[in-house]
């Protein structure tokens, strides 16, 4: 009995605690004015109260704020920018979140506002609609609405004043000369230099070498160690997707990882495919699923992926050597079964020469 109350209360205080901090999404919207003239500006306040560890937007001043305007209310009434955000700790883990919306009308009549949804994760909530009355500009024809602008001073003489027309007018022709100067300098003295007649050859890295010189590096970064898993497996999937392109033609690079073992099931590689399929099984969970994985995790995905290198790195024929090694037209040498001077007695083994 003791034994379950041990366990029991530290997890119902654990439950009740996250209950208290945990509350539901509010939003609430009022008008500063109800009534104005058309023409004027008022604002509405919006008013969010959530958790502080969820983030959340409303979509409509989300379009206002990237297109400088948001359009409600049937294109009668629109919603400005900048909009201000202000927010305050409530306290018990819980956020207010204070939006000051600027809106204007260029129309008379009564517009009813539609709720403001408000999204945070996979929650929402929506305010409710708010009235707005926009009243008229009673104006005759004999009334000075705005006085007539004042004459604008010139601004002072810049220094394109001072320039001569023809040079203000053509100075691309002056640029195309110049550029055109320096590009038959530049062959000219291309055509100096000496060029080989015979290139030099390109050394060509082979797949399994740049693999585990690249698999060296990323050990020695210590990425895992850092905390930082998902760089960790995503240069390591890398990695062996460069090494699978270039080893065995499989475009893998643009490939998922299932792609990719049902390649190598047609491939060379197919006894050592397990090795792959663990490696992208751990790095999917880690990139996609956000699984921290053990440190024995990250040293097991590494081995996996020198293994599998280690194992289908091409190894050099050693008959092929031994042709290119023979003189021109000479034959090789065959076995007629009989033991040379350098054979092992008693062994029947020879000994390379």
């Amino acid at each position: 009995m003791t034994f379950i109350k041990k366990i029991l209360m530290p997890a119902a205080c654990m439950v009740t605690a996250f209950a208290a901090t945990a509350g539901p999404l509010t939003v609430s919207a009022r008008l500063d004015s109800v009534k104005m003239l058309m023409g004027n500006v008022t604002t509405v306040n919006l008013e969010v109260v959530q958790d502080e560890n969820v983030k959340g937007y409303f979509p409509l001043l989300r379009l206002a704020a990237e297109k400088g305007r948001a359009a409600v209310a049937g294109d009668s009434v629109e919603i400005g920018a900048p909009i201000s955000i202000d927010t305050v700790r409530v306290g018990s883990g819980r956020l207010q979140i204070n939006y000051v919306v600027p809106v204007q009308a260029f129309d008379s009549g009564t517009y009813v506002l539609p709720p403001f949804h408000f999204v945070a994760g996979r929650d929402s909530a929506a305010s409710k609609p708010l009235n707005l009355q926009i009243v008229p500009v009673k104006a005759l024809a004999t009334d000075s609405i705005s006085p007539m602008a004042g004459v604008v001073e010139g601004k002072g003489a810049s220094v394109l004043d001072s320039l001569p027309d023809w040079l203000y007018y053509y100075w691309w022709v002056i640029l195309l000369a110049i550029l055109a100067a320096i590009g038959c300098w530049w062959y000219i003295m291309r055509r100096k230099q000496a060029k080989p007649l015979v290139p030099k050859p390109v050394k060509v890295i082979d797949p399994a070498d740049e693999a585990l010189a690249s698999l060296k590096n990323l050990k020695e970064r210590k990425l895992w160690e850092q905390g930082r898993e998902k760089e960790y497996f995503t240069d390591l999937t890398d990695i062996l997707r460069r090494y699978l392109v270039r080893r065995f033609d499989i475009n893998a690079m643009e490939m998922t990882s299932n792609d990719i073992i049902r390649a190598l099931a047609e491939s060379d590689a197919n006894r050592s495919r397990d090795f792959v399929r663990r490696v992208l099984d751990m790095a999917d969970f880690v990139k996609f699923a956000k699984v921290r994985p053990l440190p024995a995790d990250n040293v097991k995905a590494y081995n996996d992926a020198y293994d599998f290198v280690k194992e289908t790195a091409k190894r050099p024929d050693p008959q092929a050597d031994s042709r290119t090694d023979a003189p021109a037209g000479s034959a090789a040498p065959k076995d007629n079964g009989t033991k040379g001077p350098d054979t092992v007695s008693g062994k029947g083994k020879e000994v390379e020469s």
